[in-house]
């Protein structure tokens, strides 16, 4: 029996809310190419760290679909008959990337995923934002969640709903390796590249959505004497160390 609609966008947020928790330590619960670029474009991640980033989350995302594969293999031949297809009644591909539904064209599901990470960014952004309100980082998690969520129930209906090119890429790698082939590829009209661009189109303009509309009007940051005292003195210290 394949997840349901609830049960399945439920389980993805838990995921995104568990992930998170275990690596903001490491890499500021970096998860997504497409969040990951646009804080390269606002200036907050450097440039160099972009493609290992990208690389580490395609690649979680493959051995998370294998993982799943296996623990699930015998419900998958099960319901598959043991043949592996990316189309049809008993079609099990859609249990690792997104498909769209029948019907849809390219050009509506590209704009779906735009607008659905556009809509991402603009949620999280303010949430580490010190001139705005920031939440506290402990509680991060659970609101990212909350809007992966909320975008997930209501926006997911045409073509899934990625918003994360390594969420849709590495799954669909390895449903290429694990034998359901090229069909994952060049099904629906070649789909496969609108999960991948388009979340990265969406990131950049959501991000200058809130950088022209929301942060350029946000009041300065007011800095107390003595933190402007201490991060002068460190700017001494630093000079003086080179």
């Amino acid at each position: 029996m394949k997840g349901q609609f609830l049960s399945a966008n439920l389980s993805f947020a838990v995921g995104v809310m568990s992930a998170m928790y275990l690596s903001m330590g490491v890499s500021g619960a970096h998860l997504n190419p497409a969040v990951s670029l646009s804080f390269c474009v606002l200036g907050n991640l450097p440039w160099r760290k972009l493609l290992p980033y990208s690389l580490s989350q395609v690649l979680g995302a493959y051995l998370a679909s294998a993982v799943v594969f296996f623990m699930y293999y015998d419900a998958i031949m099960e319901y598959s008959g043991g043949v592996l297809t990316v189309t049809g009644p008993n079609e099990t591909a859609s249990i690792f990337a997104t498909y769209p539904s029948e019907g849809m064209s390219l050009q509506t599901n590209f704009f779906d995923q735009v607008v659905g990470t556009a809509t991402l960014l603009l949620c999280i952004l303010p949430l580490n934002d010190k001139r705005n309100r920031p939440a506290p980082e402990a509680l991060l998690p659970p609101i990212v969640a909350a809007v992966v969520l909320g975008i997930a129930m209501s926006m997911s209906s045409n073509c899934g709903g990625a918003i994360n090119p390594a969420r849709d890429l590495g799954p669909r790698l390895f449903t290429f390796t694990a034998g359901w082939g090229t069909e994952v590829f060049t099904s629906f009209s070649y789909f496969f590249w609108v999960p991948l661009v388009a979340p990265l189109v969406g990131a950049v303009l959501g991000s200058i959505f809130y950088l022209v509309f929301i942060q350029w009007h946000l009041p300065e940051l007011e800095i107390d004497a003595k933190s402007q005292t201490e991060e002068e003195n460190l700017g001494f210290i630093l000079i003086f160390s080179v």
